[in-house]
């Protein structure tokens, strides 16, 4: 499990400064979360696009961060087009699949392909360490950024112990099945997991306070925006400016 697969490169986004883009991506964000209308929505995918060729990601790995963003979206489709009222398309049975509904979940798909994609052209180009030193720049609580570290940390560190656990019951030949033991084994490989995890977490914490940590953040270097982060800062933010615009003076 590698977190900053994307983070390596020499792309325009990959030497932007972090700060510049966590703030463009949370208000590119904002806006295509509350976007409804097909013109703010068609320049947003662009957006989206033009960023993830800037960055020069590899496609195959972002089509397979999508497939698990869409994995979730599948039961949308299953369910909204049939539950949502408004007037009918066609019929499954007893199910009435209304022309309102499969819009309704056409938009949240396209926004949050288009959320994520953003956001894996402007955040995950910079490593999670960095991220978080440019959410110290930005004035985000010194414990919201630690979180941020533990969990990105120990996610990596708890998928490591289960590969192990995994490993060792594959060498003991165990076969996954539909039994009672299948059941019995994976609760036990999940309870070793969260007692491992709890005394990882004890062990790392007295490590820490033996090494002085009270709950401070410091910071040994700082960022400064040079003339590029700036450019790129003001067009950002006049082609975010004029999505909520598209939005707004449709609605108007």
């Amino acid at each position: 499990m590698h977190i900053d697969n994307f983070a390596t490169g020499d792309s325009l986004l990959h030497r932007l400064d972090p700060r510049v883009k966590i703030v463009v991506a949370i208000l590119f964000s904002v806006v295509v979360a509350v976007a409804d209308r097909y013109g703010c929505l068609a320049t947003a995918v662009c957006l989206a696009l033009t960023l993830l060729f800037l960055a020069r990601l590899s496609l195959r790995e972002v089509f397979l961060r999508l497939l698990v963003v869409n994995a979730f979206i599948v039961f949308l489709w299953l369910f909204l087009p049939f539950t949502y009222g408004g007037e009918k398309l066609f019929s499954i049975g007893p199910l009435d699949a209304t022309r309102e509904g499969i819009i309704y979940a056409l938009l949240i798909t396209v926004k949050s392909n288009t959320i994520v994609l953003a956001l894996i052209a402007l955040l995950a180009t910079s490593p999670v360490v960095t991220l978080g030193h440019a959410l110290s720049h930005l004035y985000v609580p010194d414990k919201l950024i630690h979180l941020l570290f533990f969990t990105v940390r120990y996610l990596q560190v708890l998928h490591l112990e289960y590969d192990r656990l995994r490993d060792a019951m594959r060498i003991r030949a165990f076969k996954p099945g539909t039994n009672v033991h299948t059941y019995k084994s994976f609760a036990y490989l999940l309870g070793m997991l969260l007692i491992k995890s709890f005394d990882r977490a004890d062990r790392i914490r007295k490590a820490m306070l033996c090494r002085g940590f009270h709950g401070k953040y410091y910071l040994l270097s700082h960022f400064e925006l040079q003339r590029v982060d700036m450019i790129m800062l003001v067009i950002m933010m006049l082609l975010v400016s004029g999505m909520a615009s598209l939005q707004w003076i449709i609605l108007k």
